[in-house]
Parts: C-alpha cells; sequence; structure tokens
C-alpha cells in the first residue's frame, strides 16, 4: 500500500511511471544504435534525439535529488553540470569529427574543392546554438511563465511566488534572485569578458582551456562554501528525494549511470544522423547542427525551470539556468580543445572561421547583455522580452536578408547587444560593484543572511 513515509511512493504519486516512461522513451534509439541498424536520416535523428531528451531528464532528476545530501551552492552547480551532459556528449561527438578532419585534410578541416560544411566548424556551431537558446529562450522563458502565472493567479499566485517573483498592478512582473546569486553572475560575466577575445583568434586554443577551466574551477570552489539548505523538489526528483538515505543514493546514483549509458550510446549515431539529413534534405547541416541538436540536449533543462516558473519558484528557476550558463560557456568552451587535440594529434587549436567568429562574437555579446540585465538582481517582463526577442529576430532577419547581408546582421546584433549591456551597466554602476564584491569575495554567512 502506497504511504507518505519516506522511502517510499506515496499515494497517487505518478513519479515512478515517469521515470519509466523517460527510459521507454530512450528504447527505440538504444535498439537502432546496439543492433547498429539504420531506418532514415530523419527518423534515426528522431530516435536518437528522444533518447538523449529521455537521458536528460533522467540526469535532472538524479542531480535533484542529490541536493538532499549537499550544500545548496554545490547542488545547483552540480544540477547545472548533469543538466548540459546531454550537450557535452554532441559537442565532443562534433569536436572529435572536426579534429579527425583536420588530421587527414589540414585547417580547413575538408578535402580540396568541397563546398560542405566544415567539421570544424560544427563543432563551435552546436556550442554557440546551445549558448544562445539557453539565454534568449530559457532566462527570457521564467520570467514571461511567472508573468503569465501571476496574470492568471492573481493575488493568491503573488502569494505563492514569495519573494522570488513580485507583481504590481501597472508594473511589470519581475523576478528576483538572491544575493547568494551574485557569485554565478559575476563568474558568468568574468567567462564573457574573456570570451570577447574569441572572435580575434584564428583558432581556440589549450591557453583558452587553462583560463576558462580555471574559471569554473574557481567558480566551484566558491559555490561549494554555500551553506546547506533543504531543496525543494518536485515530481521524480522528491520520489528518490523522500527515501531513506542508502536507497536515495543508490537511486539517482542508478539514473546518473542509466543516463550516461544512453547518452554515451545515442549522441554519436544522433549527430552523424543529423548531418546526412541535412544532406538527404537539402537543410543546412549548419542550421541543424546549431539549433536542433541543441534543443535536443536543452529541452528537459528549459521545461524544467519552465516548470518551476509556473510554480512561480522562480529564484531557483533563474539561478539554476545562470549556473548552466557559467558551465557552458567555461567549462564546455574550455574542454573543447583538448577533446579536438586529442582526436586531431595536434596542439594547434580548434579552427575559427570567419562564418564562426560572427557566432561567438554574438553569443559573446548576448551573454554580456543577459548579465546587464540582471546585475541588480532582478529582471522584469520587458528584460525578458528584449532577449527573447533579440534572439527571435536573428532568425527573422536571417530568412528576409540576402546571403550578402546576413553577416552585417550579425555584427549589427552584436554591436546593439554590447552597448545596450554597457548602457546599463553605466547606469548601475553601483549594483555592479557591489555584485563583484559579493561574487568574489563577501562571505556565504552574509550573503545568506542578507537574502
Amino acid at each position: 500500500m502506497a504511504t507518505s513515509s519516506a522511502g517510499t511512493t506515496r499515494r497517487g504519486d505518478r513519479s515512478p511511471l515517469v521515470v519509466a516512461l523517460a527510459v521507454a522513451v530512450a528504447v527505440p534509439g538504444l535498439v537502432l544504435r546496439v543492433g547498429g541498424l539504420h531506418i532514415s536520416p530523419p527518423l534515426d535523428a528522431l530516435l536518437f534525439g528522444l533518447a538523449i531528451v529521455g537521458a536528460a531528464f533522467l540526469l535532472s532528476w538524479a542531480a535533484e535529488a542529490a541536493q538532499v545530501d549537499i550544500s545548496a551552492g554545490l547542488a545547483i552547480a552540480l544540477l547545472a553540470l548533469v543538466a548540459v551532459l546531454p550537450e557535452y556528449a554532441v559537442d565532443f561527438v562534433f569536436t572529435i569529427q572536426g579534429g579527425n578532419a583536420y588530421a587527414q585534410y589540414g585547417p580547413t578541416c575538408l578535402p580540396p574543392g568541397s563546398t560542405e560544411q566544415s567539421p570544424c566548424g560544427l563543432a563551435l556551431a552546436n556550442m554557440t546554438g546551445a549558448n544562445r537558446i539557453l539565454v534568449g529562450v530559457g532566462w527570457a522563458l521564467v520570467v514571461l511563465l511567472a508573468a503569465i502565472r501571476l496574470r492568471r493567479g492573481g493575488a493568491d499566485a503573488g502569494r505563492e511566488g514569495g519573494a522570488g517573483t513580485s507583481h504590481q498592478p501597472g508594473r511589470p512582473t519581475r523576478v528576483t534572485l538572491q544575493r547568494t546569486d551574485s557569485v554565478p553572475l559575476v563568474f558568468l560575466l568574468i567567462a564573457t569578458l574573456y570570451s570577447l577575445t574569441l572572435p580575434l583568434r584564428v583558432s581556440i586554443t589549450l591557453v583558452d582551456t587553462v583560463v576558462l577551466v580555471g574559471i569554473f574551477v574557481a567558480y566551484s570552489i566558491r559555490v561549494a562554501k554555500a551553506p546547506a539548505e533543504d531543496p525543494d523538489l518536485i515530481g521524480p526528483s522528491a520520489w528518490v528525494g523522500r527515501m531513506d538515505a542508502p536507497k536515495r543514493r543508490t537511486g539517482y546514483i542508478g539514473l546518473f549511470v542509466v543516463a550516461a549509458v544512453i547518452i554515451v550510446l545515442c549522441a554519436e549515431p544522433f549527430a552523424e544522423s543529423l548531418v546526412e539529413t541535412g544532406t538527404e534534405l537539402g537543410i543546412s547541416q549548419f542550421f541543424l547542427v546549431q539549433w536542433l541538436a541543441p534543443l535536443a540536449s536543452e529541452a528537459p533543462e528549459l521545461l524544467v525551470a519552465g516548470l518551476y516558473a509556473w510554480r512561480l519558484k522562480t529564484t531557483d528557476a533563474l539561478a539554476t539556468l545562470v549556473s548552466s550558463k557559467v558551465n557552458q560557456w567555461s567549462l564546455l568552451v574550455g574542454t573543447l580543445p583538448i577533446v579536438f587535440a586529442l582526436s586531431a594529434g595536434s596542439l594547434n587549436g580548434l579552427p575559427v572561421d570567419a562564418i564562426q567568429r560572427e557566432e561567438l562574437l554574438i553569443t559573446a555579446a548576448q551573454s554580456l547583455f543577459a548579465v546587464a540585465l540582471l546585475v541588480t538582481l532582478s529582471i522584469n517582463v520587458i528584460g525578458a522580452l528584449s532577449l527573447l526577442l533579440l534572439f527571435v529576430g536573428q532568425f527573422v532577419l536571417a530568412a528576409v536578408l540576402p546571403p550578402a547581408l546576413q553577416e552585417a546582421e550579425l555584427l549589427i546584433l552584436s554591436g546593439v547587444y554590447i552597448v545596450a549591456a554597457l548602457v546599463i551597466f553605466v547606469r548601475n554602476r553601483h549594483e555592479l560593484v557591489r555584485l563583484v564584491r559579493d561574487g568574489l569575495r563577501t562571505p556565504y554567512d552574509e550573503l545568506v543572511e542578507a537574502k
């Protein structure tokens, strides 16, 4: 009989079925991979993509349940790291393919006379697409969903939202972070400022690895000092988190292992199927790799953040997405040269062509603008809409402008992001100073007391 005691399933709790569904979604892709079967590139890409989505949900639930046993700050960092592991796996596949092509053909990564998309460029395309989706869609989604929820729920929803979400008649809904969230924001700012130098390079090298991975290590050390708090879990993560310690740890470790196996088996065929789909259907390989692949790997994280936002747990939702952005913009970018060097047998670095320089620039510029919007540790609907509309505008302009003008489009949008960010920083320079001080120096005890 179902009970509400720890270690058992509460009456009406469908979490075990939800976990089983996530695993079931991955089964067709696993069957294709283990059996060495192929249906067609588009259908293969769909099934392998669904397997990665299912695995990403398992990872998210496991990381959330693990928060019961570790400090709050480290839990957020762990959740952000684990949630983007599918993105790492897919991007590493493209990077390995680029490294192999470099070893065979040299810096162009293509045979002479080829007009195909460079495999080296696809690795960076996947990374820049994932970063821009996370901010342009994810950060905006949290605020906009909270605004819709408040309008529908009225005063009762406002009370449910607590300190993280506020709404006053005639004024835009605002999501507020805690002072402890200064830490990921400052490290994101540091990584972003460094990343603005990447478009000036002809390659991303192991020197960049040292800097960017160093930023992530420093960030992890800083957040590990955060005090423990009782996590607010929902769904399957709450089901696992309610178990007694031995079962709980076995539960989330088991989810980690199952998800990792799925990702390891399906990441490479998913990437290859996407490229083959582009060739077969006449769709740009660059487009599929930059936007469709990240959607598959980022979807669970965005859905979980959206669910938290709908419950008006907006501080948790946005803080997790900010931490994920730190992760992707430091550790992910920093490890690509290592993977490339191992596969290429060269220390020359991952080549950056003209197109990728523009993509890196607009991704770094968007990141700078996003940090600027949160320099006061709050963001309203207007800020969220600006993130979303500028993101969507990239596609609209790319669709209506001739190819000759698309390069100018990226440069102009990058300029808009950077100028807007600088204006916001100047207007809020005192808050910027406090943000940097809190993020780097203020003891966590003081940050927690000031929440």
